[in-house]
């Protein structure tokens, strides 16, 4: 299957007049172009319609996800088929694995543009192998040995709230699943809850067994966040109670120097195309950071988390 590989990413140009019928045909090629590539943009499908998405999402994965522990909210299209997270459009999301906190985690992310904004809003990619390459050896050593801590205070007032995150309202519930998927949770008297959860920040590709960076370390951190933003979060709540933030696997706090580090050698590996409408974008979860940039104008792209693996012995 020929590819143009540009400076930005693998990208197929097709003409496909029964789209699901031509996915289907080629999804063992497009899947493999995938996992030697890490990412692959298909565009010219002329994908019009969250339901023509939706059709081409099924075909393209053996399970859609659904959406849990989120960090913001998404508009639901339909089971497993998702808005991107509704994040403020001046401020940028910076690169991060999907549910790399969780202990079930896509390995196929499937983006679809339905809408393409006046300028920016590209979701960026660069690759977790390489990226683990170029960090030091001594900070990868800390993160190897002792992993990294996600720490979040769910107030009802920034961020989801705990029955958004978790789909319930059911405080057992909660406890239940916390307890399942080794999170540890506390009640506060004001109905805060809060939660800490300890990751591998390194894991191994589950087809190649390459070392890939598999965190969201750097943009859960405090230090990612705008600094009119970060500074008002703190005079709030203080820094133990944050909507989110990260920490090393220790509990000792990440240095503003160290999360700059880590967005710096991300921008290096970073590749880049503009949206189309209509674009497919298939990306592997482990072995591909991804990101989303600012934009103006309107940008509607679709999301779907596909085909899970378990975490192994993921929590330290």
């Amino acid at each position: 299957m020929p590819l143009h590989v540009s400076a930005a990413l693998p990208i197929l140009e097709v003409s496909a007049p029964d789209v699901t019928s031509w996915l289907a045909e080629r999804r063992t090629e497009l899947r493999e172009a995938v996992r030697e590539h890490g990412a692959l943009l298909i565009r010219g499908l002329g994908l019009d319609s969250a339901d023509a998405v939706a059709a081409a999402f099924r075909v393209l994965v053996d399970e859609l996800m659904p959406h849990y522990e989120a960090f913001a909210t998404r508009s639901t299209y339909e089971d497993g088929v998702y808005s991107s997270s509704k994040w403020p459009a001046d401020q940028p999301m910076c690169m991060h694995h999907e549910l790399s906190y969780a202990l079930r985690v896509p390995t196929l992310l499937l983006f679809a543009c339905l809408t393409a904004p006046r300028s920016g809003g590209v979701t960026g990619l660069a690759d977790a192998r390489a990226v683990a390459a170029a960090l030091p050896a001594e900070l990868v050593e800390r993160f190897e040995r002792e992993g990294w801590l996600l720490t979040r205070s769910y107030n009802g007032e920034i961020g989801v709230s705990w029955t958004e995150a978790f789909g319930t309202s059911d405080r057992a519930e909660v406890e239940r699943y916390c307890r399942a998927n080794d999170i540890e949770s506390e009640w506060l008297p004001d109905g805060t809850l809060r939660t800490r959860q300890r990751r591998r920040a390194l894991i191994p590709h589950p087809a190649s067994g390459e070392r890939c960076w598999f965190n969201q370390v750097a943009f859960l951190n405090e230090w990612t966040m705008a600094p009119e933003i970060r500074e008002y979060l703190v005079e709030v709540y203080g820094r133990e109670a944050l909507p989110f933030n990260t920490a090393y696997g220790s509990g000792d706090p990440i240095g503003e120097d160290v999360i700059q580090l880590l967005n710096d050698v991300y921008e290096a590996h970073t590749v880049r195309e503009p949206w189309l409408r209509g674009d497919l974008m298939i990306v592997d979860n482990v072995r591909t950071a991804h990101s989303r940039e600012a934009y103006e104008g309107t940008r509607e792209v679709l999301v779907a988390m596909g085909d899970p693996m378990p975490m192994v012995d993921v929590a330290r």
